[in-house]
C-alpha cells in the first residue's frame, strides 16, 4: 500500500504545468501568510514576533517540496523571500540571504525526500535540519569571512524563537500530506 500511496501522491504534480502552478501557489502562500501574521502582530502589539515565532513562510515551501519534488521546493524556497522582500521589504535586506538559504534548503531537501519510503514526519524533520544547517553555515560564513553584523548567537536564537513554528509544522504538514494523499486516492 505504501508504494501505491507514493505513486499516487506523485501523480498530483506529474506535469511541468501542474508543478509550476503549484509552485506559484506556494510562493503566493509563503508571501501572504507572513503578512497575515505580521498584521495580527501589529494589532496585538507584538510586531513581527508572531512571524518569527510561527514561521509561516516555511510551511508552503516545505509542503510544495514534499508534494512536487526538489525543483518546485527549491524554486519556492528561493522565490518566496525574494518576492516578499520586493513587495514588503521583509525579510530585511540584512536577513534576506540567510532566510533565502534556509528556505531553499528546506524546499530542496523536502523535494529530494518526497518519493522516499519513510514517514512524512521523518521527511519533514530531515528537511528542517537541512534548512537550519544551511542557514547556520551561511551565518557562520557571513560572520567569519565577511565580518557581517549578524551574530553567531542568532543561529540558536532563531531555533528557540521559532520552536512554536517548528511544532506547528510537525502537527500540520503530515496532516496536510495525508489529506492530499487521501484526496488523490478518492479521485482515482
Amino acid at each position: 500500500m505504501e508504494n501505491t500511496l507514493t505513486a499516487q501522491k506523485t501523480l498530483v504534480f506529474q506535469t511541468l504545468k501542474a508543478r509550476t502552478a503549484a509552485t506559484a501557489v506556494a510562493v503566493v502562500a509563503a508571501v501572504a501568510l507572513p503578512q497575515l501574521f505580521h498584521a495580527l502582530g501589529a494589532v496585538s502589539g507584538l510586531g513581527t514576533a508572531l512571524g518569527e515565532t510561527f514561521l509561516p513562510m516555511h510551511i508552503p515551501v516545505l509542503l510544495i517540496g514534499l508534494m512536487a519534488g526538489p525543483a518546485a521546493g527549491l524554486a519556492a524556497g528561493v522565490l518566496s523571500p525574494l518576492v516578499s522582500f520586493a513587495i514588503s521589504g521583509m525579510p530585511t535586506a540584512l536577513m534576506l540571504p540567510f532566510i533565502l538559504t534556509e528556505l531553499a534548503g528546506y524546499g530542496l531537501a523536502a523535494g529530494l525526500l518526497a518519493k522516499t519510503r519513510m514517514p512524512s514526519f521523518a521527511k519533514l524533520l530531515i528537511a528542517q535540519v537541512a534548512g537550519r544547517a544551511l542557514r547556520s553555515i551561511a551565518v557562520l560564513l557571513a560572520v567569519y569571512a565577511f565580518g557581517s553584523p549578524v551574530a553567531v548567537s542568532s543561529i540558536w536564537m532563531s531555533v528557540v524563537t521559532g520552536l512554536p513554528g517548528i511544532l506547528l509544522q510537525w502537527a500540520l504538514l503530515p496532516l496536510l500530506l495525508f489529506w492530499v494523499e487521501k484526496g488523490v486516492r478518492r479521485h482515482d
